[in-house]
């Protein structure tokens, strides 16, 4: 009889056995949260909303990109023939279904899968939408060539994201920030990286709505649930900043504070 002894699995074996894709990462992190995205104010108001809404044509057929708690489909559901609310949770989008019920909205119906791989067929799309949720793609420039492929020829879209400030000390208080309240933070972009990006993929972009968004510190991190300890570390992080970064972000005493973000349309090339 003879004994075999099972060697000991590296410790970087174990962690990576273990390890979670930045796509995994953004679904529990936002499917655990629906409901709360559905409610927010934050992405349930403002003029960016309006401003893609009226991008839709009477009867389109519309693809809400990264669709979230479903805000800018309820808007666009109003002018639209058909609306496709697509995200990477199936936790959202059963909160969007359930929203949409409730407010009667028969044209929403929702699909799931990541921006960089699209299940539909080439050109299927009036009009392309996504607001919020670009920072959270693996890969923006695949997400964007996706957007162009199903977007017909004539077609429109219109992509509202956070911006990265120009000035470099600027953007890294932004990231970092991000990253401590949301690990599924992947990168806000700025304007002009938005717009290279446009272009790379077969994008015009004919216009650019630049915005300031203030944000209640306390429901940025209640809705994301974010521990304490990093809490903690964004208070610390703005207490430690300097005098001209807490004056750009408008940084208050309960840590509330103040960020960029554009509209950016696209026409295709």
């Amino acid at each position: 009889m003879t004994e075999k002894t099972q060697a000991a699995v590296p410790p970087a074996r174990q962690a990576a056995s273990q390890s979670t894709s930045q796509a995994e990462l953004a679904a529990r992190q936002f499917g655990s949260q629906a409901d709360a995205y559905v409610a927010s104010r934050v992405h349930a108001e403002g003029g960016d909303i309006a401003e893609l809404a009226a991008l839709v044509q009477p009867g389109a057929r519309v693809l809400d990109l990264g669709c979230g708690g479903g805000h800018v489909s309820y808007a666009a559901a109003a002018s639209a023939g058909a609306v496709t609310a697509y995200d990477l949770s199936g936790d959202m989008l059963a909160a969007v279904r359930r929203e949409a019920a409730a407010r009667g909205l028969a044209n929403i119906e929702t699909a799931q899968g990541p921006a960089e791989r699209l299940p539909f067929a080439d050109e299927s799309f009036d009009v392309v939408l996504c607001r919020f949720t670009a920072h959270h793609w693996q890969d923006v420039r695949a997400g964007l060539r996706e957007a162009r492929r199903v977007l017909k020829k004539g077609g429109v879209a219109g992509f509202a994201d956070v911006v990265a400030p120009e000035q470099p000390v600027f953007d890294t208080f932004l990231q970092t920030f991000e990253m401590l309240r949301d690990p599924s933070h992947v990168r806000d972009y700025s304007s002009a990286e938005w717009v290279s990006f446009a272009a790379e993929a077969g994008f015009s972009t004919t216009a650019l709505t630049r915005r300031r968004l203030p944000l209640d510190y306390a429901a940025w991190i209640a809705r994301m649930r974010t521990p304490p300890v990093l809490a903690d570390a964004i208070r610390a992080l703005q207490a430690a900043v300097s005098d001209d970064v807490r004056r750009y972000f408008e940084v208050a005493d309960d840590g509330s504070f103040v960020i960029d973000t554009a509209v950016f349309t696209l026409r295709p090339l």
